[in-house]
């Protein structure tokens, strides 16, 4: 019964972290269909759109290196709960001020700084009360694909075909997110087995593991791609194979529908890859695959093309994000937890440039050179990264007097000869 009972605690705690996941995921991403809408309504410049874009990412970062660390330090609920309640806040100002630019600017840098504290932290808080790293990984990774995917789909269709577009996409996540923070505000810090105190003296920073050669050589190459992959399918080729005249939030909401619905997908076979690394290759081999699409798909402004670079770039989210995830979660402390995992949030987050990357490359090479260019760049760090395991694997094979060392699951085990 006892067991019976914990098991139950697990369950409800893993549920309300992650729903409060979803509600803040589904606040940051609902805006990026808007930006269309806004863009038309509202006469905008290019600069103005991108300000708008880019003012959630600088409070965003921020955000996940302050969080991680405080959560590691004065526990998950005191740090994460305050900014779930804080998400539909950000929301409201969207509503109260729909032709505001300052009152945009300053929801969406609220919105940041919300998804910035409760992404990490948050991660961390799921793989405490959940069994096993990979299952929290996925659990994580499901949660904010789920508020990614479904937020902007939502939102675009209000837009399209609902009356006052500048307003009714933001209602649902009001109600979402308000339901959000009163399901977290009694969630237990932590019910999968003792508490870990964490050390107060002697903290560093970064974490001991991000100063590792392995988080450098392993975790970050790919970890922008994790956004990087559907910010190309959700920002840059929607605009790029429709004309001004045909661009519309239903064709956004769509490709992100497909991207998204792809990444929720995968992640469970990404969860039972038993090399960690093999996950981060084959998602940067799908990233490679779809920039390539895109090639086709921008020369040719055809959405069919464009549909399937979508899913390609897709699979590359989800595989990226569920890989990258087990790695910072595998190679973290259980003192400095949240703080390696915001770091990993913070590089996938660099992903998120790959829009302007894009810009600058149309610039010089055209729309379809941009692609060309993107497809080199990440199939480079696919080799790199297939390079790197198997050196790794090479060398945890070689023989220690009467054991041999075996890498499994991205870890070196010594095992009888």
């Amino acid at each position: 019964m006892t067991g019976m009972t914990m098991s139950g605690r697990n369950a409800g705690a893993w549920l309300r972290i992650a729903f409060a996941m979803f509600a803040v995921g589904w606040g940051a991403n609902q805006f990026s269909p808007m930006l269309i809408v806004y863009r038309h309504e509202l006469q905008l410049t290019a600069g103005e759109v991108a300000g708008l874009f880019l003012v959630y990412a600088l409070t965003l970062i921020p955000g996940l290196l302050v969080g991680g660390p405080a959560s590691d330090r004065f526990g998950r609920r005191p740090v994460v709960w305050p900014f779930v309640a804080l998400s539909p806040l950000a929301t409201l100002l969207l509503v109260l001020g729909p032709r505001s630019l300052p009152l945009i600017a300053a929801g969406r840098a609220l919105a940041g700084l919300c998804s910035g504290v409760v992404f990490g932290a948050a991660t961390a808080w799921v793989q405490e009360v959940s069994p096993d790293d990979g299952l929290s990984a996925r659990r994580s990774a499901l949660a904010l694909t789920a508020g990614f995917g479904l937020g902007p789909v939502v939102a675009a269709v209000l837009a399209q075909w609902v009356a006052d577009p500048l307003v009714m996409p933001y209602l649902p996540h009001l109600v979402i997110g308000t339901a959000a923070a009163v399901a977290l505000a009694g969630t237990p810090e932590r019910t999968a087995g003792p508490r870990i105190q964490p050390r107060r003296a002697g903290r560093r920073w970064p974490p001991a593991a991000v100063r590792t050669s392995r988080f450098w050589l392993a975790v970050a190459p790919a970890s922008p791609l994790v956004f990087g992959s559907v910010a190309l399918a959700i920002v840059v080729l929607p605009e790029e194979v429709t004309s001004a005249r045909t661009l519309s939030a239903g064709f956004a909401g769509l490709m992100t529908a497909l991207s998204f619905a792809v990444g929720i997908a995968v992640q469970p076979f990404a969860r039972r890859l038993p090399d960690m690394l093999a996950g981060v290759v084959t998602g940067l081999g799908c990233a490679a695959a779809g920039a390539a699409v895109g090639i086709a798909a921008v020369a040719a402004a055809n959405r069919v093309l464009a549909g399937l670079a979508a899913v390609l770039l897709g699979l590359a989210y989800g595989l990226c994000l569920v890989s990258g995830l087990r790695q910072a979660e595998h190679m973290a402390g259980p003192d400095e937890r949240g703080a390696v995992i915001a770091c990993y949030y913070a590089l996938a987050y660099v992903g998120f440039a790959v829009p302007y990357l894009a810009a600058g490359l149309g610039v010089l090479a055209g729309k379809s050179g941009a692609f060309v260019a993107l497809t080199a760049i990440i199939t480079v760090l696919a080799l790199w990264t297939a390079g790197y395991a198997a050196s790794l694997r090479r060398a945890s094979r070689v023989p220690e007097g009467d054991a041999v060392v075996r890498w499994s699951d991205g870890n070196c085990d010594s095992v009888p000869r």
